[in-house]
């Protein structure tokens, strides 16, 4: 299991280096944003991402072809070498992971003091969860509130259906230092998944899901040239 992290705030050159590499279609995505700074990373994005896989498959970036399901999810079109990947970002910071042969999500939040946890977690989250978040002394409700949403947003990323699975549905741990767990699901799968919570700095809280257990993590962060 690979996870690799990157800065979307890139000098200009770089970023229209890897708008080059990007399809007509995801130029044209690019385009719709209102905001320069948002196309950019964008832009940024997509383009590591195709560096990225370009450098497993021996491929080069720009002649990689995408799929998508249903919900939105992107997938390698041939399926080539079963690997697959999910991507997130948030403010500056994206994550990309990559693995073979088993579903994967990630999610990165940029943890924010503007958000109004507390009710956002009444409207999102289980009532299992707003409970464990709100006997959290109020100095850890913030992070908790961080570590639910990105582990809930990275299984049904790994899932690949989107928000048809309903937050409230499924459980997850959130308190600070204890392990991430995907707690219960709908249908019992808990046991056939995985949580990690992913190290990216004081400013963000991530969280990896995976297919299966029994797998190693590594990390790297990834440099643009």
């Amino acid at each position: 299991m690979h996870v690799w992290c990157a800065s979307l705030n890139l000098p200009a050159w770089q970023t229209e280096r890897l708008r080059q590499t990007l399809s007509t279609d995801e130029q044209r995505r690019a385009s719709r944003f209102a905001f320069e700074k948002d196309r950019d990373h964008f832009v940024a994005a997509r383009g590591i991402l195709r560096a990225i896989l370009g450098q497993y498959l021996d491929e080069a970036p720009d002649r990689l072809r995408f799929r998508y399901n249903p919900f939105g999810r992107p997938a390698l079109a041939g399926d080539p070498d079963g690997l697959r990947f999910n991507v997130s970002h948030s403010h500056k910071l994206a994550l990309f992971a990559v693995t073979r042969g088993r579903s994967i999500g990630v999610d990165v939040e940029r943890i924010r003091p503007d958000v109004t946890y507390e009710q956002l977690a009444r409207q999102f989250f289980s009532r299992r969860e707003v409970a464990a978040l709100l006997a959290l002394p109020k100095n850890l409700r913030r992070e908790a509130f961080f570590n639910c949403w990105t582990r809930k947003e990275a299984y049904i990323k790994a899932r690949g259906e989107g928000l048809s699975i309903p937050l409230q549905q499924f459980d997850v741990s959130l308190v600070p230092g204890e392990p991430a767990v995907l707690l219960s699901t709908e249908g019992d799968e808990a046991d056939r998944w995985s949580l990690r919570e992913l190290d990216t700095g004081q400013d963000y809280a991530a969280a990896l899901a995976v297919e299966g257990h029994g797998w190693r993590l590594r990390c790297w962060q990834w440099v643009v040239n």
